[in-house]
């Protein structure tokens, strides 16, 4: 398979799209373009942004097809051994998950925007991009010319954005056998030195963690906007970064370090650390799981902690951002009716909206509220011998090196494995149940120094949390090995 894109009138926000099939040998094909894309669980229909669609011979005679749902096209390929379908595509949406264009710019999430046949998924891809010569491109596909990259198969082709551009800049530092590169596209100069060396403490620490890294290189893909905005979205070798404002201020820094963290710890949950119902992706159609939280959750909980054991952020630093992940779980849904489940279910129905109050909870801040309760558990039991960091470990090791998927029912296993106990507790009233977490986690945090404290004792409305420390040597101390020191199972 092959895809030539361009954009001849790029403030059209218009980009043309050129694929071509080979080797064809049956009466028919059908081709797809996805409905959803991997780190956004829900349906996009990306179709809906297809403006002009033409299928053609080798020789420029169209061929008849037929659309046969929302986003799949059948076509009518007898006595044809190759096609090319032309198609446009509208892209004047700036996010993480998009596609855009404009005359200093063509920036593409491949799973927007490029179709494919069922059977041809595991063939190889190549991407022709029709661009200027003194544009750079940055992607973690590799390049075959200036303007040409390749794909291994079609799940690795739309697992790699790019920002192609004559003004991209670059910095680059190295983790042991890794090499990664932060691109940066915007109205900004970056202060490389103080980036290259945060980013390099916070890629140690979870390399640390995890014993190992997925990939020779890694691509930190972030574009900096006018606007106020925070998005990142993980993919195989790199993360698709959007922020701003472009003031150059603390803030923008404090996104920058937040969101790339988080999304590096992709790189082994969610990415390689995979729900069995994930594997293959089906672009088609809803992929319902049941374990975001621990997908978002866990990968919530450990982006800014590992910002925290890096030394990148100091107590101060890493309290605050801690404060605001308890109030984005307590404040909007802390008496929510859903478990997280029934909540990492419904993703699919509704879970990046405001929806229905009191429905449902958020895997990412519900969930890393959980995990700190589990980890913090784990500690308690084994004196910081053992920790949540020892359940990723294993993840990694059982799941993730031979990519081959977790289910939950495998994750809870491991969990109690590394707890030494049944954690019937812990996964009917914080998992699978719905109870208010507020006991719960004061019990916990009190282990570490730690309180979290209500400006309201009403069950109907949902408290104002604020977290505060407690005058405890040992609570100190403990709190002392949780923010820097990961544990060794044996």
């Amino acid at each position: 398979m092959h895809y030539r894109i361009s954009s001849s009138n790029p403030s059209s926000r218009i980009i043309e799209v050129e694929f071509f099939l080979t080797d064809l040998s049956s009466p028919t094909v059908e081709l797809q373009l996805p409905a959803w894309r991997p780190g956004r669980y829900e349906l996009q229909n990306f179709a809906k942004n297809i403006q002009r669609f033409e299928i053609f011979d080798p020789t420029g005679k169209p061929l008849p097809f037929q659309k046969i749902t929302k986003d799949r096209w059948r076509v009518q390929t007898e006595g044809v051994s190759a096609l090319v379908a032309r198609y446009t595509y509208y892209s004047n949406v700036i996010n993480a998950g998009t596609s855009y264009a404009d005359d200093r710019l063509l920036y593409l999430n491949p799973i927007n925007l490029c179709l494919y046949a069922d059977d041809r998924l595991r063939e190889n891809c190549t991407l022709e991009l029709v661009i200027p010569d003194n544009w750079q491109i940055a992607c973690g596909l590799s390049k075959t010319g200036s303007q040409t990259l390749t794909a291994a198969d079609f799940y690795e082709l739309v697992d790699c954005p790019l920002i192609a551009s004559p003004d991209l800049q670059r910095a680059d530092y190295e983790v042991g056998e890794t090499v990664f590169h932060v691109w940066m596209q915007g109205a900004i100069k970056p202060d490389w030195e103080r980036i290259t060396h945060d980013f390099r403490r916070f890629s140690e620490a979870q390399i640390r963690l995890f014993g190992s890294f997925p990939e020779k290189e890694y691509h930190f893909l972030t574009l900096i906007l006018p606007t106020a905005f925070y998005h990142g979205v993980e993919h195989r070798n790199s993360t698709m970064l959007v922020l701003g404002p472009n003031d150059e201020g603390e803030g923008l820094y404090t996104d920058l370090l937040g969101v790339s963290s988080h999304e590096l710890f992709h790189a082994w949950n969610v990415i390689r650390i995979r729900p069995a119902e994930l594997l293959p992706y089906d672009f088609t159609k809803e992929n319902y799981f049941t374990t975001c939280f621990v997908a978002e959750g866990v990968t919530t909980y450990y982006g800014d902690l590992m910002l925290r054991r890096a030394g990148v952020f100091d107590d101060a630093a890493y309290f605050k951002e801690f404060q605001v992940l308890l109030k984005r779980h307590f404040e909007p849904s802390g008496r929510a009716f859903q478990s997280l489940v029934e909540s990492s279910w419904d993703l699919w129905l509704d879970g990046y909206d405001k929806g229905v109050p009191n429905r449902k909870v958020s895997v990412y801040y519900k969930g890393a509220t959980v995990a700190l309760i589990l980890d913090l558990h784990i500690r308690r039991k084994w004196n910081h011998e053992r920790s949540l960091d020892d359940v990723m470990r294993l993840m990694w090791e059982r799941f993730g090196k031979p990519f081959v998927g977790y289910t939950l029912g495998e994750y809870r296993a491991v969990t109690e494995e590394v707890a030494g106990e049944p954690l019937d507790w812990y996964y009917d009233h914080c998992i699978f149940g719905n109870e208010p977490l507020e006991n719960r986690l004061n019990d916990y945090l009190a282990f570490i120094g730690l309180r979290l404290e209500s400006d309201t004792t009403d069950l109907v409305s949902a408290p104002s949390v604020l977290l505060t420390l407690v005058d405890d040597a040992a609570g100190q101390q403990n709190r002392l090995r949780w923010l820097g020191e990961q544990s060794r199972l044996a």
